[in-house]
């Protein structure tokens, strides 16, 4: 290599005192040719791979937004979704080891683009049973017929009780290349989301004109099918550079004998040339698993990368929760429908986190902040966004008035078990059923379970337009200027509800903000913690940790305390039990935000704990170079460059005489 750049150099001299010489004029014209052809390799990759972020983040972010869909459509509760959530960190975990070994060994574009179209074949997985279960049913006890003929709603003969209707219905610029389309992709999933769930589950297939329920109704499910299938498209079209570049990208010339490259460039272009023999191999695989336990022993001997790597994994399950139940919770709490929650999280939410993200590596760069200073902004960032959450208890909206569940038929509240309270006085008289879910609005502002149970004898019109009379239920209430009709569907929350969801979404973007400044402190603080020999090994344990301990609890235990808080079931086509309807709203809220702030709470004092033992272990600059005698000493620009790049470690600097210990 010393041969070869002194070669270069004095080639290159020669070049600038006789510039006319046509050998080296052809040198630079096959050097500018190959700097081209690599620059452009490198620009077709990294398009590539920007594409393939996109569409697995979309895909992912897809997800969370159908997951009240799923829920409805299959009539199963959330602690299952749940599992369902849970089961896409348990996929990664299976292939990822895989991944991992082979992925350096073989032609790696191709094992991308291999990546792709199981990703595909996977989002196009999720769709298939819409269709082979048939069309979507959901209770329903009215006439969907178009004519005007009065019905009895209130059933005399058990003969007639109704069964379920089928309805016919550069590096750095790179890598921050990358990572804004792994932003923007959860953007457009979750917009995604609210395009499909204005969409009737059935569409094309069944005449929407027999629908007889509308986007706020607790039944309705949006064609949550279609997003997947555009998703998986977008993975195939993803898969398809990657098969026609090579497995190297040529080096330029000017870099072939450059004795130093960055990580980003060694990880696209590679020497050819050199290729490791077997018997290296194997000496070089037994001495790694020589140092397994060790480098393990090591690591978790390190209190402060232990103390944050446990912060991190209760951290998670709280964010991991509340981002996956937030749609359901908007949807429940607020009266939204599964659209409008989609829009505003895709448009609101998901911004606010990256420019949160984007503010907090901005902070480290301008105030050049050290390691003990990453450790404070991490905590103050936990510590105010859970503050935050604390309001949003006051912001919530009292459940609506549904006779039988919240208040009486007399109108007023409830506290006895619903079961018992449906069947009232003023529908003794008829024959209904305490497990379907067909709700209608009295026009004394109280919804009842179905028709039937609100007694109504008679109806005109049909599907959504039907109206009902003579509702003896809806009398007891009514003053005597009105009459007791009900219309379809429930009634809407209280005047306070629009005001309150207005106040959560303010609340909601700060806080989403707020606790993603403290993202990139955290992840510099992780870094800078372990020796630099470990630092590949510590992220690695540090992602499993939190996909294993985070990732796939945390949306089932959520969903599991979130179906304690059902008022009301809805019923399978066999007969079980299917999705919740209808939520207690106050004990959803206490719940919900009950968890994530716990949660919070307890990796608050977890960072603290961090930074206690950080500052038993920090030596500042100026210390470190009076205790040493000089040692140690950096230059400003270096230290400048320690705060700003999180693989430039210093060790020395922070940790001198204690090293070892850590």
């Amino acid at each position: 290599m010393e041969n070869s750049a002194k070669e270069n150099a004095q080639l290159f001299s020669k070049t600038i005192i006789l510039p006319i010489d046509r050998s080296s004029s052809k040198s630079e014209s096959s050097a500018s040719k190959e700097k081209q052809t690599c620059c452009g390799g490198i620009k077709i990759f990294l398009g590539a791979l920007s594409f393939v972020y996109f569409a697995k983040a979309l895909s992912g972010s897809y997800l969370k937004s159908t997951i009240t869909q799923i829920e409805r459509r299959f009539d199963i509760p959330s602690s299952l979704v749940g599992v369902i959530d849970g089961s896409f960190e348990i996929g990664n975990l299976l292939i990822i080891i895989l991944v991992s070994y082979f992925g350096a060994k073989l032609h790696r574009p191709k094992i991308i683009g291999v990546g792709c179209l199981i990703m595909s074949a996977g989002t196009f997985l999720i769709a298939m049973p819409q269709f082979f279960m048939g069309r979507y049913r959901y209770e329903i006890f009215s006439s969907s017929t178009n004519s005007t003929v009065s019905i009895s709603p209130c059933l005399q003969d058990k003969s007639q009780i109704p069964l379920s209707v089928l309805e016919r219905s550069q590096a750095k610029i790179n890598a921050g290349c990358v990572q804004t389309v792994a932003i923007i992709g959860p953007i457009f999933g979750f917009l995604l989301g609210s395009l499909c769930a204005k969409l009737y589950v059935d569409i094309g297939f069944v005449d929407l004109d027999s629908i007889t329920i509308t986007h706020n109704d607790a039944r309705w499910v949006g064609a949550w099918w279609l997003g997947y299938l555009i998703a998986g498209v977008l993975s195939v079209l993803a898969a398809i550079p990657f098969w026609f570049l090579p497995k190297h990208l040529p080096r330029p010339e000017s870099r072939k004998d450059s004795s130093t490259s960055s990580e980003q460039s060694k990880f696209i272009i590679e020497d050819n040339s050199e290729h490791h023999r077997s018997y290296e191999q194997q000496l070089k695989i037994l001495e790694m698993a020589k140092d397994f336990l060790p480098s393990v022993k090591n690591l978790f001997g390190n209190p402060v990368y232990f103390l944050y790597l446990c912060a991190s994994i209760i951290q998670f399950n709280s964010l991991i929760g509340m981002v996956t139940y937030k749609p359901k919770y908007i949807e429940q709490q607020y009266g939204q429908s599964s659209s409008k929650t989609n829009f505003v999280i895709g448009l609101i939410n998901i911004p606010a986190v990256a420019f949160g993200i984007f503010s907090g590596g901005l902070i480290m760069k301008k105030f050049r902040i050290n390691v003990l200073g990453a450790a404070k902004l991490s905590l103050g960032s936990s510590f105010f966004g859970y503050l935050l959450l604390l309001s949003l208890f006051a912001m919530g909206c009292e459940n609506s008035d549904v006779a039988g569940l919240t208040v009486s038929y007399e109108g007023t509240k409830q506290v006895s078990s619903y079961e018992e309270t449906l069947f009232s006085e003023c529908n003794s008289g008829c024959i209904c059923s305490k497990n379907e879910w067909d709700p209608i609005c009295g026009e004394n502002g109280i919804t009842y379970v179905s028709a039937c149970l609100a007694g109504c004898k008679t109806s005109n019109g049909s599907g959504k337009t039907s109206v009902f009379y003579n509702c003896s239920c809806v009398g007891i209430t009514a003053s005597p200027s009105r009459s007791s009709s009900a219309v379809m569907g429930a009634c809407q929350k209280g005047n306070e509800c629009p005001k309150m969801f207005l106040y959560f979404l303010v609340i909601s973007v700060i806080t989403s903000y707020t606790l993603s400044i403290g993202g990139t402190p955290g992840y510099i603080l992780l870094l800078r913690c372990i020796k630099p020999q470990l630092k590949s090994f510590a992220l690695g344990i540090y992602t499993l940790a939190i996909r294993v301990l985070a990732g796939v609890p945390a949306p089932v235990y959520f969903g599991v305390s979130i179906d304690t808080t059902c008022l009301k079931w809805g019923s399978k086509r066999c007969g079980g039990r299917g999705a919740c309807r209808l939520y207690d709203s106050n004990a959803f809220r206490y719940i919900y935000l009950g968890l994530t702030v716990v949660l919070g709470t307890m990796s608050v004092f977890l960072s603290i704990a961090v930074l206690f033992v950080l500052k038993k272990r920090y030596v500042p600059q100026d210390e470190n170079i009076a205790a040493n005698g000089g040692r140690g000493m950096v230059s400003v620009q270096n230290r400048k460059d320690n705060f700003v790049n999180s693989d430039y470690l210093i060790q020395t600097t922070y940790w001198p005489e204690k090293e070892t210990r850590l």
